[in-house]
């Protein structure tokens, strides 16, 4: 029972607005538990200078968890024995995912693959030929399911073991032409949503849909892809999350290949066969890998007095700066500028920005 009431107190946390990943994390990590969080945000919200969010409700809640169930699926949270520990490593990661199919799969060297989606025939091919060979040598293919490389990605791996993360709700196929293709990788192999029953696959879901591929896997490869490409925002994902980011080299004639080309004058992988992505994906040592921050731990005792507050305010503006700046500037422990930081978002007064960087409303 105390696992049922965390887990439908974090759904009510990451499903209230102003609530993001990032935010969720360090609230979990200021109080200790999600119910804990839940009842600390009005005085947050008040401290920060605006009302508080709008709390998603119990009972919309359980809805949830029951639509999920009856389409034989389940949530799984960030606090879970079984959430992919790879994936916890980010950052931003999902508090919680919807899954399914056999989780397992996530415990074996994953790699995931991208690229266009007007792949070329002969792209197409490779692709297909790659996964088939990656998972024959034990490794989980990771992909999105969109059309072209996704696509051939998945074919060469529904018998070995692939995985499916898509930008929609688990129970909408998108594109709708993958719906046979997504409902073989959610019965053969693994589907991941992060969005709620019934989301639509809009345009902002996508680069985090891509931030959960990059995220699973221990290295992103790359079959084509134009400049500026979604293809790329992964591969950039994985390099900043210390992941290996490989290639497949094209005719510079071609523009769907220029984009690899450029990833490959950057310093990623040059890959022309299986054997290329078996040696980057070699097992990591432990001791490398930096433990799962679930964010569960007793509140941290810096806090900021008004002068503070008002430091790290003034501090502020619309043009989006780092938070590691904001520390240095500050002057205050990390700490106490990330509560300031909190409480103005909760506030609804902060956004907050790619590569770690805040800004005012």
């Amino acid at each position: 029972m105390a696992d049922e009431a965390e887990h439908l107190a974090s759904l009510r946390l990451i499903r209230s607005p102003r609530i993001g990943p990032v935010t969720y994390r360090q609230l979990i990590a200021r109080f200790g538990s999600a119910p804990a969080a839940l009842d600390a945000l009005p005085a947050l919200a008040l401290r920060g200078g605006g009302a508080a969010p709008s709390i998603a409700d119990a009972a919309t809640a359980r809805r949830e968890l029951a639509a999920v169930a009856r389409l034989g699926a389940r949530h799984v949270f960030l606090s879970d024995p079984d959430y992919p520990p790879l994936l916890a490593e980010l950052e931003n990661a999902p508090p919680a995912l919807i899954v399914r199919g056999d989780i397992a799969l996530l415990a074996r060297p994953c790699v995931a693959m991208v690229g266009a989606r007007n792949a070329s025939a002969a792209a197409c091919r490779f692709a297909r030929q790659l996964a088939q060979g990656l998972g024959e040598a034990g490794a989980t293919i990771v992909s999105g399911l969109a059309r072209g490389i996704d696509t051939a990605a998945h074919h060469g791996s529904l018998a070995s073991g692939t995985v499916g993360v898509i930008a929609s709700g688990i129970d909408i196929a998108f594109p709708p032409e993958n719906g046979e293709l997504q409902e073989a990788v959610a019965r053969q192999g693994l589907l991941i949503a992060e969005q709620p029953v019934g989301a639509e696959p809009l345009a902002r879901h996508f680069p985090a849909r891509n931030r959960i591929i990059a995220g699973l896997a221990q290295g992103t490869v790359v079959v084509e892809a134009a400049p500026r490409s979604g293809s790329l925002i992964t591969a950039r994902i994985a390099a900043e999350a210390g992941r290996e980011v490989m290639a497949v080299p094209g005719s510079p004639l071609d523009p769907r290949a220029q984009g690899c080309n450029l990833l490959i004058r950057e310093g990623a992988t040059l890959v022309q066969d299986v054997h290329d992505i078996l040696e980057m994906i070699r097992p990591i040592d432990p001791r490398a890998v930096r433990a799962p921050v679930a964010g569960f731990g007793a509140e941290p005792p810096d806090k900021p007095d008004a002068a503070g507050r008002s430091r790290i305010e003034d501090l502020l503006g619309p043009v989006a700066v780092p938070v590691d700046e904001l520390i240095r500037q500050s002057g205050l422990p990390a700490a106490a500028v990330q509560l300031v930081l909190l409480e103005l978002e909760l506030a609804g007064r902060l956004e907050r920005h790619a590569g770690g960087r805040v800004s005012l409303r």
